[in-house]
Parts: structure tokens; sequence; C-alpha cells
């Protein structure tokens, strides 16, 4: 199966096609696809999200499992800020605020409410 994909990024457009190999029966093909589509769709909104709030595309760290290591601990760091919701700022500035405010760095990193039972 082939799966063309089209990006867009200003007036500039850039295809790419993606090969899949499967033993599902050509009548699945279209689930297949769904399922692909999805899978992208996930993943582009998490690379958003990550180069956002972390500047991702901007970390040099390639010497050993440095990368690997700054990958998840920025994909914990972001489920931990996502969790948030006394903060009604943005992921980029809720992390910020988490270095410069011990009091909310660990109210995150505890998930209290700051509300009393």
């Amino acid at each position: 199966m082939r799966v063309t994909a089209q990006r867009h990024v200003g007036d500039n457009v850039s295809t790419e096609s993606r090969y899949y190999l499967s033993s599902l029966p050509p009548e699945a093909v279209q689930r297949a696809a769904e399922g692909i589509r999805g899978h992208w769709a996930i993943e582009n909104q998490l690379h958003w999200c990550l180069d956002i709030a972390f500047n991702e595309d901007q970390q040099r760290t390639r010497t050993g499992n440095a990368a690997s290591n700054m990958v998840l601990l920025s994909k914990i760091a972001l489920n931990l800020l996502k969790q948030d919701k006394t903060s009604k700022i943005g992921l980029k500035n809720r992390r910020l605020k988490a270095g410069w405010d011990e009091g909310y760095l660990l109210k995150v990193l505890t998930g209290a409410t700051g509300r009393r039972r």
C-alpha cells in the first residue's frame, strides 16, 4: 500500500510517499489507511507540542543515549504539564513557570490541584 502525504509550509508544498506492506485482504485497505492517517495525526500533534513547548527541533544532543533520554524526559514533562488544570496558560509558559516557581513545579510533579477536599 502506498500513502501519499502533502506538507504545506507557507507557499511551499512538498509531497512524500510512504509504503506499507501488509497481509491484510484488499477489502481491509480502507481501514488500514484510516489507521495510518490516525497515527500520523497523533505523531504530528505530539511533535508540534514538543517543538513549541521545549524547542525540540533546536536540541543538539547526539552523543550516546542522550537524544533518546531527552525525548523521554520531554514527553514525561509534557504529560505532567498537560495534566495541570490549575493554570490557564499555554504549555510553553507552564514549563517556564515551573522553572521559576518551585511551588508550581511541586504542584505539577505531584498532581496537586491546590483545592482542599
